[in-house]
């Protein structure tokens, strides 16, 4: 099991460095496919960003199986961290490392707006993949260096964005549907107009959440870490 580790945490959190319009990974015979990074990008548009990840496999071809139950319910996700404030997709200012996520879980639906499958049926989406954002913070609790999405402590009133799923965690079901394209990945998001990018930088990972046996024991935490655009979590990426 692979975990970020403190000094990681630390250079997300702290360490400018050399930005790059696209970042670049090697491939990794010893990882699934479908979750090693080739190259992780972010284009500016008209009304965003479009956030972008390429893959040595095909990106969704692999997803978690159900274990017929919330608690302990895996989540795997394709992730950008950005340098972001979380205020600027409707959360609480300064509450952590807003990202963006391509999730898959078919334990559970968080998307009670949007009808993935087209089924008719809101509530039994989850296991296709579709997008979140998230605020994410270091958390002992899921292991040491390990982080988690943020939770909604009990009697917390967070300012939260109006697409919230009702969950008691920092995160957002917005409906941007993720393309999936052979060995790429794409989700366009749209940002309010006055969005300083100027200083925007970004990361790529793909990971494994699961879903803990005890709400805020912390909710849900990353537990495994597959591989990281830069190697080392430090946001070199930067929007072109």
């Amino acid at each position: 099991m692979t975990r970020p580790y403190p000094s990681l945490i630390l250079a997300l959190l702290l360490v400018p460095i050399a930005a790059t319009a696209e970042i670049r990974s090697p491939t990794d015979p010893t990882k699934t496919p479908a979750f090693d990074i080739l190259s992780a990008r972010i284009l500016r548009a008209e009304d965003g960003l479009s956030f972008s990840m390429k893959l040595a496999g095909s990106a969704g071809s692999a997803a978690p199986d159900p274990t017929g139950a919330l608690a302990g319910a895996p989540v795997w996700s394709y992730v950008w961290p950005t340098s972001l404030d979380p205020a600027t997709v409707g959360f609480e200012g300064g509450t952590g490392i807003l990202a963006l996520a391509a999730t898959a879980h078919p334990d559970f639906d968080d998307t009670p707006l949007a009808d993935e499958n087209g089924d008719g049926d809101a509530a039994n989406d989850g296991a296709g993949w579709h997008s979140h954002w998230v605020v994410l913070t270091p958390n002992d609790a899921c292991g040491t260096g390990a982080l988690s999405v943020r939770d909604i402590a009990e009697g917390e009133s967070p300012k939260l964005p109006e697409t919230w799923p009702g969950l008691p965690l920092f995160i957002d079901s917005p409906g941007f549907a993720p393309a999936l394209t052979d060995s790429e990945i794409t989700i366009n998001v749209p940002l309010p107009a006055d969005t300083d990018l100027t200083a925007f930088r970004f990361d790529g990972v793909t990971s494994a959440l699961r879903v803990n046996q005890t709400v805020h024991a912390p909710l849900l935490c990353v537990t495994d870490v597959w591989d990281v655009a830069s190697g080392d979590l430090s946001l070199p990426g930067e929007a072109e």
